[in-house]
């Protein structure tokens, strides 16, 4: 029987799966949640060759400060010669990720085994 990881925060859970990092995030994305997320990412994301998946599927809401945390870990993953993946399937979520422009740089995927499952992309600087 697998056992979970207790959450980091209540906000963020971290664990590993298929030699990625998964980082589920997890209820309302906002301000206070993303200051309390950030220091953890930071920490996953400083590692050279990182293998990362954000995970969204366990959030109600998502803000402005939610996006600032997914492009400044995109950023600090490619820097590091790593990869990023994305797992949402949140309607509203989806759409904030097209109108920004978010999706076209960390395209979204709807579960996580179809984010594993998919080839790794070459990075872009």
């Amino acid at each position: 029987m697998r056992q979970e990881p207790a959450p980091l925060t209540r906000h963020l859970r971290v664990r590993q799966e298929r030699g990625h990092t998964v980082l589920e995030l997890r209820g309302e994305i906002d301000l206070a949640a993303a200051s309390e997320i950030a220091p953890h990412l930071d920490r996953e994301t400083d590692r050279p060759e990182a293998r990362i998946v954000i995970d969204l599927s366990g959030i109600d809401f998502f803000d402005c400060s939610g996006l600032r945390l997914l492009y400044r870990a995109r950023s600090r993953v490619l820097e590091r010669r790593g990869q990023m993946l994305l797992v949402c399937a949140h309607p509203l979520t989806l759409r904030v990720l097209r109108i920004t422009g978010l999706a076209r740089l960390l395209p979204p995927q709807p579960t996580l085994d179809a984010a594993l499952e998919r080839p790794e992309p070459t990075p872009r600087p």
